[in-house]
């Protein structure tokens, strides 16, 4: 994770070419901090230097809008991962 908001559970990637090669981990990835509850953007380090009005914009939406993926109810998640205190 390159920034983390833990208030709005936001994730938010900023990814370099080696993650073209990457794909199948970064999926993976993805589909197991959706799991944990998380949301999860995902921006190319190109995008970021040359569009940071758009990057802020795809950010500033994800925080307007609700959370529709919460933890399973009686779950959190810890700085480990998926589990109960």
């Amino acid at each position: 994770m390159d920034f983390y908001c833990l208030a709005q559970r936001l994730v938010i990637e900023v990814d370099g070419s080696q993650h073209a090669e990457r794909t199948a981990h970064d999926e993976e990835r993805t589909k197991w901090l959706e799991r944990c509850g998380e949301r999860l953007l995902r921006f190319w380090n190109n995008e970021v230097l040359t569009n940071v009005e758009g990057v802020a914009h795809g950010i500033l939406e994800a925080l307007e809008n609700p959370h529709l993926n919460p933890p399973p109810p009686g779950e959190e998640v810890n700085r480990y991962g998926l589990g109960t205190w």
